[in-house]
């Protein structure tokens, strides 16, 4: 019989500390494991008794990927427990960015932390000496993403220009006009290059399948990424939605023995955040050139294969690309004009969600009437992804032993599954309230 033990400490190619424990005696399994030991980190404590002009320059600081996600959840929860309204303006500005952070994000996992394992590499130094144009060409998309995400939000980390109200500084014309010809010019062939590279490696992609509910935004006749209601998507089909304000009846959060980020669930015993799940429920809205895409790379949603994540964030790029250009030509054609950021209405609570590379991402917040922040509250996706991990692995395993893979082939075959969420692990550390009693 079989005797197998995994134990990779601090998984490679994702972000922050994640461990793999599983250990199979005469082929039965005792133990499987997904344990992340990332210290908490404390920013919900950190913005109490902060001005709400404050309080996302903080809370950006949880990630630095995702930081223009942080950002613009805590400014969308903050205008809503202020009561401020956000112009048109400011709204197409917000999408534009929030879609380049997205395109961003999905190249550096696609290419830089995902790519090795489809070509056998251990990591894309290698390929840099097998495959320099493919290299080059990541690198190149890379760089305009990050530019484009940086002209909308002042830097592409942490931005600067957006404030809660609305902006405090936006791109001229002449660079709207610049970056639009870079995206048509550069990052769309190079997409269309990166579609047919895909092609050619999706055989190398794993089939597993678990169906499980997906959760993202939803909204009528859009693809959104910056606001809309919470959608859920069940594997019977049933779909359900949600007022952000009441993201809580959704992530119902819950504390692992396992873990120092906390874990989550809806309907089930685990939900699905990120990429796969966004366009498992808005697949109708996405630009036809995505679809056709997908449809090439053989996606047809709902899509129940958790390492199909990688194929859903590329199909986004694509949409990511023709949305932003859209956009741009609505910026334009309006004419763009000096807004100041919108007054407080008043002071109370208010919830913001938006769709961060990784998932949904919720902020909440409370002021008091001089606008100092009483309290708050971050769900990060990949709290919301952990417990979706350890069901995968708890089907996988079997699985894997059934088919005869070997200790080293299942240790890869689970720490592809694990990079295909993109897992910020750091970011999903979670505070935890704790009453001594004597």
């Amino acid at each position: 019989m079989t005797d197998i033990a995994i134990n990779v400490h601090h998984l490679t190619r994702v972000e922050g500390h994640g461990n793999i424990v599983v250990n199979v005696k005469d082929g039965r399994v005792e133990k499987c494991e997904w344990r992340v030991p990332e210290a908490p980190r404390f920013f919900e404590a950190m913005i109490r008794g902060r001005h709400y002009s404050e309080v996302s320059r903080i809370t950006s600081r949880i990630c630095g990927i995702c930081a223009v996600g942080h950002t613009l959840s805590s400014v969308r929860a903050t205008e809503n427990a202020l009561g401020m309204t956000m112009t048109e303006q400011s709204v197409l500005l917000r999408n534009l960015l929030k879609h380049g952070e997205n395109a961003d994000s999905h190249l550096l996992h696609i290419y830089f932390l995902v790519a090795p394992d489809l070509v056998g590499a251990k990591s894309v130094f290698p390929l840099a000496s097998t495959h320099p144009d493919v290299v080059k060409r990541a690198l190149r998309m890379k760089k305009i993403s990050s530019d484009w995400a940086g002209l909308v939000g002042g830097r592409s980390t942490h931005p600067t220009r957006v404030v809660a109200g609305g902006f405090a500084s936006i791109p001229t014309v002449k660079q709207l006009e610049a970056l639009k010809q870079e995206l048509v010019g550069t990052l769309l062939p190079d997409a269309m290059a990166t579609y047919e590279l895909l092609k050619s490696l999706a055989s190398n992609i794993p089939t597993f399948s678990r169906p499980t509910e997906y959760v993202a935004l939803v909204k009528d006749g859009e693809y959104p990424v910056y606001d809309g209601d919470i959608g859920c998507l069940l594997p019977d089909g049933q779909r359900e939605s949600y007022d952000v304000d009441d993201y809580l009846e959704v992530a119902q959060e819950w504390v692992s023995p396992l873990s120092t980020a906390k874990h989550a669930k809806h309907k089930l015993d685990s939900y699905m955040a990120g990429a796969l799940a966004r366009v498992n429920l808005n697949y109708q809205y996405l630009h036809p050139e995505a679809k056709r895409v997908a449809e090439g790379l053989g996606f047809k949603a709902p899509v129940y294969l958790p390492y199909y994540n990688t194929v859903a964030q590329f199909i986004e790029v694509v949409h990511a690309t023709y949305t932003a250009v859209e956009l741009i030509d609505r910026l334009i054609n309006t004419g763009l004009r000096d807004e100041p950021p919108v007054k407080p209405t008043r002071y109370g609570k208010g919830a913001g969600a938006t769709e961060v590379p990784r998932g949904i991402l919720f902020h909440e917040y409370e002021y008091d009437h001089d606008g100092m922040c009483l309290g708050g509250n971050c769900i990060i996706p990949t709290n919301q992804n952990h417990a979706n991990i350890q069901l995968d692995f708890d089907k996988l395993v079997p699985e894997l032993l059934t088919a005869g893979k070997t200790e080293k082939e299942m240790e890869l075959a689970l720490e592809m599954l694990v990079r295909a969420y993109d897992p910020c692990i750091s970011c999903s550390t979670h505070y935890l309230d704790v009453s001594f009693k004597g």
